[in-house]
C-alpha cells in the first residue's frame, strides 16, 4: 500500500461507495482478462529491499526522514517505521547479464546511501528483523510520519477493536501485546516481482506457493525478536500476527486473516482478486473519479485504482499485481516470503533461485500442484519458517525429506533449467545457484550465522543476551559490506 492518504476517517457512505466501486473494477478486470492486450512479450523482473537504520551502538535509529533527505535518490522511500527505508531497484530483464547489472546497481545505491547515512552517525543494515529491537522501539510514536501509515494503523486497530497480541513459540517464547501495528515495522523483507502473461499467471502463482517453503528455509535471516530466539524466520509469524484484524472470536469462526497464504490452487489471477473482494472488508475506502467502464469502452486502459488499493491491504505471501507501464497494462507475481540480507550477493542468489525455480515449476509437464495438496504447501511453509535449514518438508514422490536434500537433488536442477529458459548467462547462473548449494552443504544461512554468533558471544565472551545481540549485529554490519556470501562468514 504505497499511495499517500489525506484522510484520517471515513464515513459509512465512503465505505458503501468504495465497495460498489471495487466491484465495478472487478467486473472490468474480468472483461480485460478476456480480450485485452496485456504487456507480456518480454517478462520484466523487479526487486524491493526493506532496510534498517542503526546508530553507532547498533540501536535502531529513528531517522528515516533525515537519511532519506540526505540520500536524495527517488529509488529510496520511507517504510512503516522511522528506522526503516525501502530501496526499489529499476525493473529489468534477467537475460544475459541481468543479474550482474542488478548486483552492480544495488551495491552502488547501498554504498552511496550508507555513505550519506554515516554523516548522521547512522548505518544501513540488511536483515529480516533487527536483532536489537525491543518493545520500547516498536510503538506508535515511532511510525513514519507519512499520514498513510497512521491511517492504516488506525483502521487495522479499529477493525480489531482491542490490542494486538503477539504469541510466538520457538526455541524460546515471546508473548506480548501492542496497541498499534508498530511491530510490523520489524519485518524487513526482500520482494521479487515477475511479469507474466494472463494465461500463465495461475501456473506461476501456484508454483510460487509450492516453492515458498524451500525459499524460506534456505533464505531465513530473522531468528531474534525482543531479545528472544524464536523461529529461523520469525518475520513470518510476526507479520501474520502484527496486522491481524481479527479478535479471537472471528478467528474461531474461520474468518480469513489479512496476512494470508491462501487456501487453494487457482486457475486464473481473477480468482485472487475475487477472493479479496469477497472475503476482506475495505481498510482504506478511498474512491477516485475514474469510471473504469467508460475508460474501457473508450479504448483506454483503466487504472482500477480502488481494486489495486484494496489488493494492497491484503497481504498475501505471493500477491497478484495489476499495473500500468508506458500506457500498457501488465500482471505480476509479487513474491514476498523472504527477509532482507545478509548481503547483496546473497539476495541475488535468492532471486536466481526463485526466478529460475518458479519458471521450471510453472513450465513442467506435470505441475507440482497436481501432486501436492495446498494444505501440505502451507504446512511446508510454516515448517520452513520455524526450522529453516533443519526443516523437514513433504514432497511428492519423496515423502518427508530434509529441505537441504530436496534443494540439492531436486530443486536446484530445476532452477538452473529455468534460468536457462530466461537466457541468463551460464556464469551468473552457476555463481548464484552455487551460493544456494553451499548454504545447503554447510548448513549455514543468515539465521544460522546469527544464532551461532550470539551463542558464541554468550558462552565464550561471557556476554548477556542483550550485549551478545549488539556484538553480533556490529559484526554482521561489517561483514555485510564485504559482499561475501553468508555461508563463508567466520564464526568468531
Amino acid at each position: 500500500m504505497g499511495r499517500d492518504v489525506d484522510r484520517a476517517s471515513f464515513s459509512r457512505e465512503d465505505r458503501v461507495r468504495y465497495r460498489q466501486k471495487v466491484r465495478r473494477c472487478l467486473d472490468v478486470f474480468a472483461l480485460m482478462l478476456d480480450d485485452f492486450g496485456f504487456d507480456a512479450d518480454r517478462p520484466m523482473t523487479g526487486l524491493e529491499i526493506e532496510l534498517n537504520l542503526v546508530d553507532q551502538a547498533a540501536e535502531p535509529a529513528m531517522r528515516n526522514e533525515e537519511i532519506l533527505a540526505a540520500i536524495a535518490d527517488p529509488l529510496f522511500q520511507t517504510e512503516l517505521g522511522q528506522f526503516n527505508l525501502e530501496l526499489n531497484a529499476n525493473p529489468r530483464l534477467i537475460s544475459g547479464n541481468g543479474f550482474a547489472d542488478y548486483e552492480r546497481d544495488l551495491r552502488a545505491s547501498l554504498n552511496r546511501a550508507n555513505e550519506r547515512a554515516a554523516r548522521s552517525d547512522t548505518r544501513i543494515v540488511l536483515v529480516g528483523i533487527l536483532p536489537t529491537l525491543n518493545e520500547r522501539h516498536l510503538v506508535a510514536d515511532n511510525l513514519s510520519t507519512n499520514e498513510r501509515y497512521r491511517v492504516l494503523n488506525d483502521q487495522i486497530v479499529g477493525a480489531r477493536g482491542e490490542d494486538i497480541e503477539l504469541d510466538i513459540r520457538g526455541v524460546e517464547r515471546l508473548r506480548t501485546h501492542n496497541d498499534s501495528i508498530a511491530p510490523e515495522a520489524a519485518c524487513t523483507s526482500l520482494q521479487f516481482h515477475l511479469q507474466v502473461a494472463p494465461d500463465s499467471f495461475a501456473d506461476y502463482w501456484n508454483a510460487s506457493q509450492a516453492i515458498a517453503a524451500a525459499q524460506v528455509a534456505v533464505g531465513a535471516n530473522s531468528p531474534f525478536l525482543y531479545g528472544r530466539q524464536l523461529w529461523a524466520e520469525t518475520r513470518i509469524a510476526l507479520f501474520e500476527q502484527a496486522t491481524d484484524t481479527r479478535p479471537d472470536e472471528l478467528k474461531a469462526q474461520g474468518v480469513r486473516p489479512r496476512v494470508w497464504f491462501g487456501e487453494r490452487w487457482i486457475t486464473s489471477i481473477f480468482d485472487l482478486f475475487e477472493e479479496n473482494v469477497r472475503y476482506f472488508p475495505p481498510l482504506l475506502p478511498i474512491c477516485e473519479s475514474e469510471d473504469p467502464v467508460e475508460v474501457l469502452h473508450a479504448g483506454g486502459v483503466p487504472e482500477l485504482a480502488e481494486l489495486r488499493l484494496h489488493n494492497g491491504t491484503v497481504y498475501r505471501w505471493n500477491r497478484p499485481v495489476y499495473d500500468i507501464m508506458n500506457g500498457r497494462p501488465h500482471l505480476r507475481v509479487e513474491n514476498r516470503v523472504l527477509p532482507a540480507g545478509p548481503t547483496v550477493v546473497d539476495m541475488l542468489a535468492n532471486a536466481a533461485f526463485y526466478f529460475g525455480l518458479v519458471r521450471g515449476m510453472a513450465e513442467a509437464d506435470r505441475p507440482i500442484w497436481s501432486q501436492l495438496t495446498f494444505s501440505s504447501a502451507e504446512e511446508n511453509f510454516h515448517a520452513a519458517a520455524r526450522r529453516g535449514m533443519d526443516a523437514i518438508l513433504h514432497w511428492p514422490q519423496l515423502g518427508e525429506v530434509p529441505v537441504t536434500t530436496l534443494v540439492l537433488d531436486t530443486l536446484l536442477p530445476l532452477a538452473a533449467a529455468g534460468l536457462d529458459g530466461f537466457g541468463v548467462e551460464a556464469a551468473d547462473r552457476d555463481r548464484l545457484l552455487g551460493i544456494i548449494e553451499q548454504r545447503c552443504r554447510t548448513g549455514r544461512n543468515g539465521a544460522v550465522w546469527q544464532t551461532a554468533t550470539v551463542w558464541a558471544a554468550e558462552r565464550h565472551l561471557g556476554l548477556d543476551r542483550r550485549a551478545a545481540l549488539h556484538h553480533m549485529l556490529q559484526r554482521y554490519a561489517e561483514l555485510q559490506y564485504t559482499n561475501e556470501p553468508v555461508h563463508t562468514w567466520p564464526l568468531d
